[in-house]
């Protein structure tokens, strides 16, 4: 497998040494919107808010247009975020070979991992780098090249601290058990009982690829001079504490609570600026519609529906006696979307709900949804960007994870307050199917719920605090980045 990289606008100049000089931070994000949006939240947070030299290692090609249309967005409004770049040869071929069947964007990881160690160090090298921030699906190779050249190396983990302290602990878990025994209920000190039928679906087979990446990475997690994740103490205190006394695993660094990291207005240009201006005016429909009547649904960037779970959500969001908008997914990876809505959903369908409801397949920026005093309810995967931004914004949950991280995030989500988990709904790998009807109900249901409305302007209040000054998530960025002033080298 051969690459290459190319850094933009290195940095160039004599060596400054000591904490008064700006530290040159790397953030190193895999693939996937789920990991490259906080990612760059953060780069945005580091640089115009704290003042520090900001490089975001991009691979390419992407994986998907959405990752390419959002870094291309996130470059022209903040230049100052300066560009690496990995250039990957494909992984498809060795993909389909060693791990059949692999989702593309594990496949990514994996193919990132393996030209880490080469490439690597050559670029933190020639960018001068005070520290390196690494995604968590790359942690147990980014460290060891960052260690061999005495640079710091952080990792960022972009899902809920609750997440966090159950990978730090499977490995563990894994020693006690056997790696071959079967995964039952993993009990995590300190935080909570994770039961087997909510541990991630590929966890249950050893030789899946992402097992393999899930446990190296959190087997490494102790190795890394500090984790940042996207949460804060008061939605998640449990796990907070957990992680920093040593409960969960001893001797990990510390952790820095940095969320609900806060959206960035990012504008696109050129031709995926005309795509979305072609695409249907979900802003000016929003503003047609009576405040908090909207029901918004979504499951995230990552994972289609099966089409016959999307006939029967279809039937529910029409019975249900409320607007909404939905966004469709029809496809993992957006370049092979090429569906139309009407085959989807029937154009009898669409006809019906025409005026009640907005249903579309095109990128809409969410966090502009979801503040948006419209919308009511949010029918979430639970992917934990979805999670932050409706808690950030103050807007209940009816919980509906899909796969991967979600249930443990969904629990959350109900712990927290801030909304609803119906538990018995099936998830990926599972073959029932939620029918037409309980969607209606459980959509009603939420829509009168006072008392979950109330919880979860609570959770919005405490988030504001958390990232006001003075506040936990602020602190902690601050130490942070105190942190990689105190290491500082830059060329």
């Amino acid at each position: 497998m051969s690459s290459s990289l190319s850094p933009s606008n290195s940095a160039a100049g004599d060596c400054q040494l000591g904490p008064a000089a700006t530290p040159h931070i790397i953030l190193f994000p895999s693939a996937g919107m789920g990991h490259l949006v906080p990612f760059t939240r953060l780069a945005v947070a580091l640089s115009a808010g704290h003042a520090c030299d900001v490089s975001l290692v991009t691979a390419l090609p992407t994986v998907s247009s959405a990752e390419s249309r959002h870094i291309a967005a996130l470059h022209a409004a903040f230049p100052a975020v300066r560009r690496l770049y990995l250039s990957l040869a494909p992984f498809d071929a060795e993909a389909s070979a060693e791990f059949p069947g692999a989702d593309p964007f594990y496949a990514r990881y994996e193919s990132l991992r393996r030209a880490a160690p080469l490439l690597l160090g050559t670029l933190l090298a020639s960018a001068a780098a005070s520290a390196l921030v690494a995604d968590i699906a790359l942690a147990s190779v980014a460290i060891p090249v960052a260690r061999e050249l005495d640079i710091p190396c952080h990792v960022f983990f972009t899902a809920s601290a609750t997440m966090l302290s159950f990978k730090a602990y499977f490995p563990t878990y894994l020693d006690a058990h056997g790696s071959a025994t079967a995964i039952c209920d993993v009990d995590v000190p300190g935080v909570c009982r994770v039961p087997r039928s909510s541990v991630p679906q590929a966890l249950h087979d050893p030789d899946d690829i992402f097992t393999r990446q899930f446990v190296a990475n959190g087997r490494a997690l102790a190795a890394a001079d500090g984790i940042l994740v996207n949460a804060f103490e008061a939605m998640e205190p449990e796990a907070v504490a957990a992680l920093r006394s040593g409960a969960v695993v001893a001797g990990l660094p510390p952790v820095f609570t940095v969320g609900p990291l806060m959206p960035v207005k990012l504008t696109e240009t050129g031709d995926a600026a005309e795509e979305q201006g072609n695409c249907s005016d979900y802003r000016a429909w929003l503003d047609a519609q009576p405040a908090r009547s909207v029901v918004y649904v979504s499951f995230g960037s990552r994972k289609a529906l099966a089409r016959e779970q999307i006939r029967e959500l279809a039937a529910g969001l029409e019975a249900c006696g409320h607007r909404f908008l939905w966004v469709v997914k029809g496809a993992v990876v957006d370049r092979d979307d090429a569906g139309e809505l009407g085959d989807l959903l029937g154009e009898v369908f669409l006809r019906r709900v025409k005026g009640r409801g907005l249903v579309t397949k095109s990128w809409v920026e969410q966090d502009e949804v979801l503040e948006h005093p419209a919308v009511a309810l949010f029918v979430s995967h639970c992917g934990w960007n979805s999670v932050t931004e409706a808690a950030a914004r103050g807007v209940p949950v009816l919980a509906w994870p899909r796969f991967a991280d979600q249930r443990v995030n969904a629990r959350v989500v109900a712990r927290a307050g801030l909304g609803v988990w119906v538990e018995q709904w099936s998830w990926e790998g599972e073959n029932a199917v939620v029918g037409a009807e309980e969607i209606a109900e459980r959509v009603a249901a939420a829509m009168r719920n006072g008392t979950v409305a109330e919880k979860a302007a609570g959770v919005r209040e405490a988030a504001e605090r958390a990232v006001a000054d003075g506040g936990t998530s602020q602190r902690s960025l601050a130490e942070f980045v105190r942190h990689c002033r105190g290491r500082n080298r830059r060329c």
